[in-house]
């Protein structure tokens, strides 16, 4: 039998999918639903001393017809109380024991001040406490969110001083707005984090509307950059979540976010390190409802590949990511067409000639011109595979499996 249970720092759900701080979070109401949907926990929305946000907070990057293949959003914390807040976070931790409930933080730099959010917070019963180390808008303009999160010493002196206080797990939620985050994760590690979460959302603005010449969201004609988040973003979240499992200087459990919205996804983060996954703008786009396909997926797809526990594939990609000196230079692909199912759309010729290298002709057959690939040129780049849109029609075929010549090698023989 598959079991979906998750641990995160020693925080037990009943499956790895939790709802990420956000919209979905912000009242016991949307809480409640989802755990009576089957989601495994919570990270409540952002407490902290309440704002009033704008009015008109969202935008979002359509793609082929696909609506809010990415969304930016200009909304800061909970406007509520902490008091509602923390009230309703006890009553749904009394009414759901075995689901996971987080509160995440975001409180000025005070150690007095975090010190008593943490101990109010942790009153109510809840499993951990989040620290919101990443909001980039808004709250960084205030001295808080990403604000922290981009300075290492920041990040472990506030982690520190909620630590010195803390009874349960503490989580430090990562900015994605940095050039590395391996030394955000190793100075959250140094203050005693318990574990990261990442990534928040990244900086952006979506667009200008050619009319008003004004970006969208747009406030009495005037906007501001936001958060990007949605499935644009979970290429950047895979490779720093797998940046942070693979250091050795940041050995901590890691709740991967960005961009999910399938379980192929959340497979892939945790083959990526992280213990289990939060998700927001899924949850905006469709409902609680997708808990079903998720949960239901994922175990599939570990009975068929024989994994009884999340356990089981944690971390088992990470080894397979390396530096780009340490590839394989003789290692060789080439496309093969298959004319069977080719519609001669030629997407395939022209992303060649004009994009990459020029290792496709055209060839007359019965009064057409089709395709061919010419194997002596083709460098296994992949554009024509990833044009074309029938699926199966061009394969990456193997032709050297490679010797292990690297661009370090060669350069150490050079040196020598």
């Amino acid at each position: 039998m598959t079991d979906l249970t998750a641990d995160l720092a020693g925080i037990r759900s009943p499956n790895p999918f939790w709802l990420a701080s956000g919209p979905p979070t912000n009242t016991e109401y949307q809480v409640a639903r989802a755990f009576d949907a089957g989601w495994g926990g919570a990270v409540w929305k952002t407490v902290g001393e309440p704002i009033v946000n704008v009015s008109s907070r969202y935008s979002s990057v359509d793609l082929g017809g696909r609506r809010m293949m990415g969304l930016n959003n200009i909304e800061l914390i909970t406007d509520r109380t902490i008091e509602d807040n923390l009230r309703e976070i006890e009553s749904i931790k009394r009414t759901y024991p075995d689901h996971a409930v987080i509160v995440s933080l975001m409180v000025e730099s005070k150690r007095e001040v975090w010190h008593e959010i943490v101990k109010r917070s942790e009153d109510t019963g809840a499993d951990g406490l989040e620290l919101n180390f990443g909001c980039p808008h808004g709250m960084s303009e205030r001295g808080m969110g990403s604000a922290v999160g981009q300075v290492p010493e920041y990040a472990e002196m506030i982690t520190g001083w909620v630590k010195e206080v803390a009874r349960t797990p503490v989580i430090a939620k990562l900015t994605p707005n940095v050039t590395d985050v391996r030394p955000i994760a190793q100075a959250a590690f140094r203050g005693g984090a318990d574990a990261v979460s990442l990534i928040n959302t990244i900086n952006s603005i979506t667009g200008v509307n050619l009319d008003t010449l004004v970006p969208s969201p747009t406030v009495a004609g005037l906007t501001s950059h936001g958060g990007y988040c949605g499935p644009a973003v979970k290429p950047i979240a895979l490779n720093m979540v797998s940046s942070i499992a693979a250091d050795p200087e940041a050995p901590i459990p890691i709740s991967g976010i960005g961009g999910i919205e399938k379980w192929q996804d959340a497979a892939e983060f945790i083959l990526l390190g992280s213990s289990n996954v939060q998700v927001c703008t899924a949850v905006m786009h469709y409902g609680f409802r997708i808990i079903e396909e998720l949960t239901g997926g994922l175990a599939t797809w570990m009975e068929s590949k024989g994994f009884e526990t999340i356990e089981d594939f944690r971390g088992k990609t990470v080894e397979t990511v390396t530096n780009w000196n340490d590839l394989d230079l003789s290692y060789k692909v080439v496309a093969e067409i298959d004319r069977k199912t080719c519609i001669n759309c030629k997407l395939c010729y022209i992303a060649c000639e004009d994009g990459a290298h020029q290792s496709i002709e055209l060839v007359k057959s019965k009064g057409e011109f089709w395709p061919k690939v010419m194997d002596d040129l083709c460098v296994g780049c992949n554009l024509c595979h990833l044009v074309c849109p029938v699926d199966g029609c061009i394969q990456m075929v193997e032709v050297d499996a490679g010797k292990g010549d690297t661009w370090k090698k060669r350069m150490a023989k050079l040196e020598g």
